[in-house]
């Protein structure tokens, strides 16, 4: 009967585990070596967005990764930062409203206490021109996708060696993904209510 037992066991767990092929090179496989593709996930493609993916399709996707997770980090951020209640001081507009007068996140876009639409406005077309004219290798010496220096910004990125660049740019991804994954669970906690550790009432 153990032993019945045991072999169920396993003859299930096969069932999951990775099929075996044969297949040449693919053009999966010509990714698996990119940056990003790092444990514990290795590399990660459960939609298939890269299947019969050329080079130029998978730069696309990873600056577009890379732009996400920069956006979100900041997202987060600013978001444990207000609930904090750490406010830009001074005014938001000419009639005397205050940067902490606004609700936190949903609630300073959506609702009777939100932001003007003028104001809502200006932010978008502000994103609009940070999108369209500075955010982006405008003067095409990107040393890799997503790197927008523009000969003018270095922070001593030129004086680091190859590895390190490497591991600095990793580091950037990962840091990236787990914002997207935050800011996203703060956005739901917060349609749902309740509080949070650190972050506070919701």
């Amino acid at each position: 009967m153990k032993l019945a037992v045991l072999a169920a066991l396993f003859g299930s767990a096969a069932a999951f585990a990775p099929a075996q092929t044969g297949k040449a090179t693919t053009a999966l496989n010509a990714f698996e070596s990119e940056l990003g593709a790092q444990a514990p996930l290795g590399f990660f493609d459960p939609l298939g967005l890269l299947d019969d993916a050329d080079q130029e399709r998978f730069d696309r996707l990873r600056y577009v990764e890379i732009k996400h997770g920069r956006i979100c980090q900041l997202a987060f951020l600013g978001n444990i930062i207000t609930r904090a209640g750490i406010h830009l001081p001074g005014n938001i507009d000419t009639a005397g409203d205050s940067f902490d007068s606004y609700p936190n996140g949903f609630g300073a876009l959506f609702g009777p206490d939100a932001i003007p639409q003028d104001g809502r406005l200006q932010i978008l077309f502000f994103i609009g021109f940070l999108e369209l004219f500075v955010m982006k290798d405008v003067t095409g010496q990107g040393e890799f996708v997503g790197d927008f220096r523009n000969g003018a910004l270095d922070f001593g990125w030129d004086k680091f060696d190859a590895e390190t660049k490497l591991s600095k740019r990793a580091i950037e991804l990962n840091n990236g993904r787990a914002a997207m994954m935050g800011i996203l669970g703060l956005m739901v906690h917060e349609q749902l209510g309740g509080s949070l550790p650190i972050v506070g009432e919701m």
